[in-house]
C-alpha cells in the first residue's frame, strides 16, 4: 500500500533556526521514520535541484543537524508545474529518506527508508503537483550514525492521458485518493486478462459490461496487485483502477490482453457435448450448459477438469437426473451413468458457485452391449476381486425371483462405491455398509441387472469383496 505522511507544517525558531518535523508511520510496521526537528544555526540558501537532473550530496556531521535524535539533513530547492508528476529517487551508501514540502510548508510526500527492509533498496517518493511554485526536498539521514554520500535522481513521469484503452495496450496511472475509469470495446468474444501493478498502492480492479456484466478483484495477481482474467462477450466495458482502500496514491500501470491460455484454443461456454472430442472453457460464476445425444442405450462418462478451481457437473434428461462433485481426481468431477436413448444436458459449474478459471469437459460412451463383464454375481455367492485404478468392474446380476435384495462392497484398501442398473432401476452409493464401504438395499423384480464395483476416487485401488444377499 501507498505510504501515508501526515500534514505537518515547518516553523520558524526565533527567526533564525528552521524546525523540521519530518514524521510518518510506514504500513504495517510499528517504526517510526525519522523526526528532524530543530536546525541549530542558519542555514545557507538551499541549493536548487532542477527536474530530470542528477546530483550528488552527502550527509556529513557538518550537515543541518535533527535535535531530537541526532540525524543530521540536506535541504534543496525545486521548482515544478502544475499537474506534473513526478519521481525523486534516493540512492548511494547513504541510509536516508526523502521529505517534500510546498511553498506553505505543508508536507506533500515522503518515502519509505530502505533500512526498514532485508534487502537495500532505493528511497523514492512520488506526487503529482497541485500548483505552480517553489518546493523543497529534504533528504535525510535514518539516524545519528547514517552519514555518507547519496545520489539524487528526479524525472517526470509519462502518464496515459487517454480514458479509451485497446485490447491490447499498456497505460501509466496515478491515483491521489480516487479511482480512474477507463472505457474499452471487445471486437470479439473470447478470454481476456487484465492486470494493475504498483509498488505505491494496494491495487483494485472492477470491470463492468454489458447485461449487468461485473467482476472486481483485490489480489490475484500476486503480492497487491490485481488481475482479473475473463471470458468476455463482445460489448463496451468499463475498467476501473483504484486503491483497495480508496484514498492512498501512487503510481500503477495496467497492462490489458487476450489470456495467453487462449493461444490455440477455441473456447466453448455452450453447444453440443461431442463423444470422444474435449472442450476447453471458461468458468466466471455462471452456470453453464451443453447437450448430447444417444441414439442407442450407452454407459455414459463425463469428466469436468480445472487447476483453477473445484468443479461440479449435473446430468439430466429423460427423467434422470445425477450430480458429482469430486469423483475424479483431486477436486475434479466425474459422472457415470447408464442412459438410455435419447437428448440430455450437462450443467457444468464449481462447486457453491465460486471461484473463476479454465476447465476442459470429456464425454465418452460406450454401448451397454459392449461393456466388458467381470462374470456373473449370483445370491449368497460373494466374489473376491483387485480393483485396478481408475477401473470400473461389471458385474451381471440375474433376479429369477422377485425380493428385497442387499448389495454390498466391502474393502479395507479404497472408499468403495456401488452401483446398480436394470429393469427401471439406476441406484448408487458410497457408504451405507458402514466406514468406507457401500450398500445397496432395495426391491428387485425378475430380470437382468448390472452391478458396477469401483472407488470414490479415481486413483484409488485395492482388494474387495462384491456380495448380494436375499433379505
Amino acid at each position: 500500500m501507498a505510504n501515508r505522511a501526515s500534514t505537518v507544517t515547518l516553523a520558524a525558531l526565533g527567526g533564525a533556526a528552521l524546525g523540521l518535523i519530518i514524521g510518518w508511520q510506514l504500513p504495517g510496521s510499528s517504526v517510526t521514520a525519522p523526526v528532524i526537528e530543530a536546525a541549530v544555526a542558519d542555514p545557507a540558501s538551499p541549493p536548487t535541484l532542477s527536474l530530470g537532473e542528477r546530483l550528488r550530496g552527502e550527509i556529513t556531521s557538518t550537515s543541518e543537524l535533527n535535535g531530537k535524535d541526532g540525524s543530521r539533513f540536506e535541504r534543496f530547492t525545486l521548482t515544478l508545474e502544475e499537474g506534473a508528476l513526478i519521481e525523486i529517487e534516493l540512492s548511494g551508501p547513504l541510509q536516508g529518506s526523502l521529505a517534500l514540502y510546498d511553498a506553505e510548508q505543508q508536507i506533500l510526500a515522503t518515502s519509505a527508508n530502505p533500512a526498514y527492509y532485508d534487502a537495500p533498496a532505493a528511497a523514492s517518493l512520488r506526487r503529482r503537483i497541485d500548483e505552480d511554485g517553489d518546493y523543497m526536498l529534504v533528504v535525510s539521514g535514518h539516524d545519528l550514525h547514517s552519514y555518507g554520500p547519496f545520489t539524487l535522481n528526479s524525472r517526470h513521469i509519462e502518464l496515459t492521458t487517454s480514458d479509451t484503452l485497446e485490447m491490447p495496450s499498456r497505460a501509466d496511472g496515478w491515483l491521489q485518493g480516487s479511482g480512474d475509469t477507463y472505457t474499452l470495446t471487445i471486437e470479439e468474444s473470447g478470454l481476456f486478462q487484465f492486470e494493475m501493478r504498483s509498488s505505491d498502492l494496494d491495487a483494485y480492479l472492477v470491470l463492468e459490461g454489458p447485461n449487468g456484466y461485473r467482476r472486481e478483484d483485490d489480489d490475484s495477481a500476486g503480492n497487491l496487485d490485481a488481475r482479473i482474467a475473463d471470458f468476455l462477450e463482445p460489448g463496451e466495458y468499463r475498467l476501473t483502477a483504484r486503491s483497495s482502500y480508496g484514498q492512498d496514491s501512487g503510481l500503477y500501470t495496467l497492462e490489458l490482453a487476450p489470456h495467453e491460455l487462449a493461444s490455440g484454443e477455441t473456447l466453448r461456454n455452450s453447444g453440443e457435448l461431442t463423444f470422444d472430442e474435449p472442450l476447453h472453457g471458461w468458468f466466471s460464476g455462471e452456470t453453464l450448459s451443453y447437450e448430447f445425444t444417444l441414439d442407442s442405450p450407452a454407459a455414459v462418462t463425463i469428466d469436468m477438469l480445472s487447476s483453477d478451481f473445484d468443479s461440479f457437473l449435473e446430468l439430466s434428461g429423460n427423467n434422470v437426473s445425477y450430480s458429482d462433485d469430486d469423483g475424479g481426481e483431486g477436486l475434479n468431477a466425474r459422472l457415470y451413468a447408464s442412459l438410455d436413448a435419447g437428448s440430455y444436458r450437462v450443467t457444468a459449474r464449481s462447486h457453491g458457485g465460486h471461484g473463476s478459471g479454465l476447465f476442459e469437459l470429456r464425454a465418452s460412451a460406450v454401448d451397454l452391449d459392449d461393456l466388458p463383464s467381470n462374470g456373473q454375481l449370483e445370491v449368497d455367492s460373494p466374489i473376491q476381486a483387485r480393483l485396478e485404478p481408475g477401473a470400473r468392474d461389471y458385474y451381471e446380476l440375474v433376479v429369477e425371483s422377485a425380493g428385497d435384495y442387499r448389495l454390498d462392497l466391502l474393502s479395507d484398501d479404497f472408499d468403495a462405491y456401488l452401483e446398480l442398473e436394470g429393469q427401471g432401476l439406476s441406484l448408487r452409493d458410497d457408504d451405507g455398509a458402514g466406514g468406507l464401504n457401500a450398500r445397496i438395499s432395495t426391491h428387485l423384480e425378475e430380470g437382468t441387472y448390472r452391478a458396477v464395483a469401483r472407488a470414490y476416487g479415481n486413483s484409488e485401488s485395492g482388494s474387495y469383496t462384491l456380495h448380494l444377499h436375499r433379505e
